[in-house]
């Protein structure tokens, strides 16, 4: 089996991906968003929708996160979507997961999916995003607040 490799477009995209990664900054992340991207987190049922909700979404995951690092990347034969996984800490809980990117015909991020075991892990990772986002309802969302 021959070993696949991204578009041009969509490598593009993941070094500078890699480059906030680096930075541990999402400033910059919104030109390589599609503007109908799509998040799918590993404890929300409902898909987030839309830039503003993926950039404070991945914003406040950076700040929760201690040790993350990427470890591998696989290519699918498409040449448009990529799974890299990690390893990261939260509250003294061990994970790992995968990032699942697929991206559009120019190169952009339009959709997003998250993975995370174990058990601990994720929940640890559930309870600091629900804590730090839930003021956050109407950008996650994208309906204003019923205030």
């Amino acid at each position: 089996m021959e070993a696949q490799r991204l578009s041009d477009a969509a490598q593009r995209t993941l070094s500078a991906w890699h480059q906030l990664i680096q930075r541990g900054s999402m400033e910059g992340l919104e030109p390589l968003l599609a503007e109908n991207v799509v998040f799918r987190s590993p404890v929300a049922h409902t898909p987030y929708a839309g830039k503003a909700a993926l950039k404070l979404i991945l914003s406040t995951v950076n700040t929760v996160f201690g040790n993350f690092r990427y470890h591998r990347e696989f290519v699918d034969t498409d040449g448009r979507s990529v799974v890299l996984e990690f390893s990261a800490e939260v509250d003294g809980k061990s994970l790992k997961g995968i990032d699942m990117l697929r991206f559009d015909e120019h190169g952009a991020i339009e959709e997003f999916e998250v993975m995370v075991r174990p058990m601990s892990g994720l929940q640890a990772l559930g309870g600091q995003m629900g804590a730090r986002l839930a003021s956050a309802q109407a950008v996650l969302t994208g309906k204003p607040d019923p205030a």
